[in-house]
């Protein structure tokens, strides 16, 4: 019988936590299972997250949290022990580390021949036929289960703002940043976690950068407490859920114990659970009223990061607008920026701009997804945030049928789960996913490709 293949689309940290718990089944089990993860960038088990070189672009999450294994939580701790790195459970750790972490427990976790795994620089196209992954080099893999992990997209584009040299379109994209340094004034869009990164590399590159932070709210995420706090739990009603009664519950929590951290870190598990009893339109109303409020509280950055942001703050090297780009013209060393501020046309001129507002919402703007839906092989959630699929991750087609050999995990499930960005979340569904992927993997194989 023929080993059984999977193809990962996708090598960031979705496809690499996959991948590791797939492997390491296999080993228990003695199942024999070959593994193609493909990654576009070749930044296999780094994605955007943690292809950063920038050492003062820490982990959002303290240490204890991050292990790369279900099951065993203190292993990244004994991992960065064991590289001479003096590291507590509340440590934020670089996310270049970090990166180098996965690495290593993804090679770890290799025992070829049997289970080999083959690191494969490619862009998927499209699935053909009979779950043949399609490469726009021309190449083609044949799958007994295809596990779609790509993680986030790129910022969705600025409306009417063309292309120009000094207009950043992804700030995750390789050495994006390298070339502001001249000291020039950067705007940045967006607020959130991506402006915390870009403002730490471009104020260090040169003393005399000013970035100026533009986003409807100007909020900022959170800091994290020195101290973690202990969680707080939260008593929501039963029954169908409505964002209102959402708010109030957590209103009073907040007000009752005095400790809005330990509400949130009450609330964590439960996230995936209150978002599916929303109805759609109540999904919506979260989306357009709550969520960045929701983000900036639960997404919140390391002490670290937050005295330096407010360091840069206090000397004026940091700015907060609040209001919308109303227009972008080139000018000879940067560009002319027009600004609504609180009702107020501002211009602006600036060096750069950098567009820091997120992930992209539309699951369609990624061309191998649309192909996907298009052949009707996969649908978006309600919400278009990413793709519908089952509990266990099985994609559902145009018809609402799970698929028993294309899967989904990490931020592809936004709609479906909302809270499935951030690793914990992310290891989980890998470790849950490999042992249907091993069974079905194994049970394609043994159907298909006859004994020789």
């Amino acid at each position: 019988m023929s080993i059984p293949t999977v193809v990962i689309v996708g090598g960031g940290a979705s496809g690499a936590l996959t991948a590791i718990h797939l492997l390491r089944l296999a080993r228990t089990s003695g199942t024999p299972v070959a593994i193609t993860l493909l990654d576009r960038h070749g930044r296999h088990a780094l994605g955007q997250a943690y292809a950063t070189t920038d050492p003062h672009h820490l982990l959002n999450t303290r240490a204890d949290r991050m292990s790369a294994l279900d099951g065993e939580p203190d292993h990244l701790l004994t991992w960065a022990r064991s590289a001479g790195m003096d590291v507590h459970g509340s440590s934020y750790l670089p996310r270049a580390i970090y990166g180098r972490y996965l690495r290593e427990v993804l090679t770890a976790a290799e025992d070829p021949p049997v289970r080999p795994l083959h690191r494969v620089t490619a862009t998927a196209v499209a699935l053909d036929g009979d779950h043949v992954v399609r490469l726009a080099d021309g190449r083609r893999i044949a799958a007994d289960a295809v596990v779609l992990a790509l993680g986030n997209r790129s910022p969705a584009p600025v409306p009417g703002l063309t292309a120009h040299p000094r207009y950043i379109a992804d700030p995750w994209a390789g050495g994006a940043l390298a070339g502001i340094d001249d000291g020039a004034p950067v705007l940045v869009l967006g607020t959130g976690l991506t402006m915390v990164d870009v403002a730490l590399t471009v104020t260090r590159a040169h003393p005399g950068t000013v970035v100026y932070a533009l986003s409807r709210h100007a909020l900022l995420p959170r800091p994290h407490l020195a101290v973690p706090a202990q969680p707080i739990p939260v008593p929501v009603p039963g029954g169908s859920l409505r964002v209102a009664d959402l708010l109030a519950t957590v209103r009073r929590a907040v007000q009752e114990s005095g400790d809005w951290h330990g509400v949130m870190e009450g609330l964590r598990p439960h996230v995936q659970t209150l978002w599916r009893r929303l109805g759609p339109d109540e999904r919506r109303l979260f989306l357009r009223r709550v969520a960045r409020y929701w983000e900036i509280h639960r997404h919140r950055i390391p002490p670290a990061s937050a005295a330096a942001i407010a360091d840069l703050r206090a000397r004026g090297r940091l700015r907060l607008l609040r209001g919308n780009l109303v227009q972008a013209d080139p000018a000879a060393d940067g560009l002319h920026i027009r600004a609504d501020l609180d009702g107020t046309m501002t211009r602006l001129d600036v060096g750069w701009l950098v567009n820091a507002t997120g992930p992209g919402a539309d699951v369609t703007s990624d061309p191998f997804l649309a192909n996907l839906i298009t052949a009707g092989v996969a649908r978006p959630d309600i919400l278009r945030l990413g793709l519908d699929a089952g509990p266990d991750g099985a994609v559902l087609d145009a018809a609402g049928r799970p698929s028993e050999r294309l899967f989904a995990l990490g931020p592809l499930l936004r709609g479906t789960l909302y809270e499935t960005t951030a690793v914990p979340e992310i290891r989980a569904q890998a470790a849950a996913l490999a042992p249907r992927l091993v069974e079905v993997a194994a049970s394609r194989a043994a159907r298909v490709r006859p004994v020789a």
